[in-house]
């Protein structure tokens, strides 16, 4: 079984050293309450039942499925942590469910899938539904007791959603008539909700054409009676449920409708923005998903590498009383050790500092403070979901190499990490489409007002950096990294404009470029919050977070120069090749 402990010391030093959660979102009107006596109260209960409760049926809900913990997450009130108080939630902030989420991920991720979706569905109607909608479904989908699903993709299309068939058809009642087949629907079909309530793309007839068509549709399992109870079957049913590399306990489904029942939100033809607050929520949490999957890996392969016996250390034996050392004391042990806890650490720091935006831009009094913050959020999203699991993928791999061929077999629990975590880079928009989100839309959009709210904050930090000694190992890497971020974008931008192939030739290695200055700006701020507590540091945390910002910018940062090479390397080495010759 992998170990894990959720990470509460590094996560309270990123809240109130680094990020100062007091101040930046304790003071947001509505989260006066939470304070950070709540806020570590909350922490730690949520850390004991995800240790206690949800790791230990991780193995076990692979194969069998967690109906009972799923009743008792509800119970305990995590579904509507920060869902709307007006409708039985707790209304805390979103950087504590941020938190949560990646607490979750850690534990068990199938699990995680269920709650997930019904957050995100709860969030589309608050923002979109009528208040008859709202107060239709909103009490008992922030209960748990209703769960929640996003129906985009169907059989012959997935990004390209203008493709879509699926057909609504006013029965005269206000209500309307859904025919279609969804395909890859997570949780689309279980027994552990009362009801199940589906937000379906489908089309009105005579639409417009493509994505300007669409319109988002209420569509629940079991139709609702005026006193709120469940009624009768609507004609939605599932296919098949598919057979998966990972994930396996969340049930990935075919969902066919049949005339099925069904009640439209907000105006016609405009679901896909409706449907694009879910899908943005849910980007953010399939990028926690990887650090949380990531974030496991590492404690199980740094528990295994002290305790595994094998070989001795290349300077001579360092336990000279045991018949071999701890693989730990291998250099290549130790390199991937620490690139999965600087990739960690890192993207858990951009976690939060985001997270933190997500509050400024829902709660703030100053509209350009929340036009800001909303900006940064947008800026960072396809960042945050294609790098965090393009790393998980990478970490969890990681950790198998450290376990060795004991982490091939299913007894340590290794393989499934590799496994869940794969389909994190594909879902909710493959990764190329994140990175063509960026550099297509988020790069130019307001006349790159978008990247204004990241470049301008590290630009000043690096000024004020580079006059104090003891920053310079961090900052000169960081201003380096920085520069040519800052000439990939102006290129990108010029030769973009051009001809769109250079742009997207561009994408994904303008995407990591960017992540890792953004996690170089993070490490350089962690290093120099924990530079100043050295003095004080029984733990220790300070000295190895500093120590692992060295190996960040010494080993990993450099990876940086490579993406901006691929860059400037142009579209040619992708499109000169004839497509009959691959």
């Amino acid at each position: 079984m992998v170990s894990y402990k959720a990470p509460l010391d590094d996560i309270r030093f990123l809240l109130y050293d680094l990020l100062d959660y007091e101040g930046q979102v304790g003071a947001l009107p509505g989260c006066e309450e939470a304070s950070r006596d709540l806020v570590d109260a909350v922490l730690e209960e949520g850390a004991k039942f995800c240790e206690n409760e949800l790791l230990p049926l991780n193995r076990s809900g692979d194969e069998e499925g967690f109906k009972e913990l799923y009743e008792a997450f509800c119970e305990a009130g995590w579904n509507g942590l920060s869902l709307d108080p007006d409708y039985g939630g707790q209304g805390l902030p979103k950087t504590l469910q941020f938190v949560m989420t990646e607490l979750i991920c850690s534990s068990n991720i199938s699990f995680g899938m269920y709650p997930g979706l019904t957050h995100g569905a709860c969030n589309a109607l608050e923002l979109h539904g009528s208040d008859e909608q709202k107060q239709a479904f909103l009490p008992n989908m922030t209960h748990g007791r209703w769960s929640g699903t996003m129906c985009l993709t169907e059989p012959h299309c997935g990004t390209d959603l203008g493709l879509i068939r699926t057909k609504a058809e006013p029965a005269g009642d206000g209500s309307y008539k859904i025919t279609g087949t969804k395909i890859f629907i997570s949780a689309g079909e279980h027994d552990m909700a009362e009801n199940i309530v589906h937000l379906v793309l489908a089309k009105l007839p005579a639409a417009p054409e493509g994505s300007k068509g669409i319109s988002l549709f209420i569509v629940p399992k079991f139709l609702v009676k005026e006193d709120g109870s469940l009624g009768a079957r609507n004609g939605v049913a599932c296919g098949s449920i598919e057979h998966k590399m990972g994930i396996k306990a969340s049930s990935t489904c075919v969902m066919n409708f049949d005339e099925a029942e069904g009640y439209l939100v907000g105006a016609p033809h405009s679901g896909m923005a409706k449907m694009f607050t879910m899908m943005n929520v849910a980007r953010l949490d399939v990028g926690i998903q990887g650090l949380g999957l990531a974030e496991t890996a590492y404690q199980s392969a740094a528990a295994y590498a002290k305790e595994r016996l094998q070989g001795r250390a290349l300077t001579g034996a360092q336990h000279p009383d045991k018949p071999a050392d701890p693989i730990i004391v291998h250099p290549d042990v130790r390199k991937n050790l620490l690139t999965m806890r600087a990739l960690n650490e890192g993207a858990r720091a951009l976690a939060l500092w985001v997270a933190i935006a997500v509050d400024i831009a829902e709660k703030h009094p100053d509209a350009a403070a929340r036009q800001e913050a909303d900006d940064l959020v947008a800026l960072m999203t396809p960042i945050i979901k294609a790098f965090f699991t393009d790393a998980g993928f990478e970490v969890t791999n990681l950790g198998m190499q450290v376990f060795g061929g004991h982490g091939y077999i299913r007894e340590h629990g290794m393989e499934q990490l590799v496994r869940d975590a794969r389909i994190a880079q594909i879902y909710e928009g493959a990764n190329g489409i994140q990175a063509l989100d960026l550099v297509g839309r988020k790069l130019g959009q307001n006349m790159g007002r978008l990247l204004r709210r990241f470049f301008h904050p590290v630009q000043a930090y690096v000024e004020t950096g580079m006059e104090q000694p003891e920053l310079a190992e961090f900052v000169a890497p960081l201003a380096k990294s920085l520069s040519r971020l800052q000439q990939a974008t102006l290129w990108i931008g010029q030769q973009g404009l051009k001809d769109p192939e250079e742009a997207g030739a561009a994408a994904t290695d303008y995407l990591n470029l960017f992540a890792y200055t953004a996690l170089a700006y993070l490490w350089t701020r962690m290093a120099e919050t924990s530079l100043a507590k050295l003095d004080d540091d029984p733990t220790g945390f300070h000295g190895a977070k500093v120590a692992t910002a060295r190996f960040f910018f010494q080993r990993l940062l450099p990876r940086s120069s490579g993406h901006f090479a691929a860059i400037m390397a142009g579209k040619a080495p992708l499109m000169e090749m004839k497509e009959a010759a691959f």
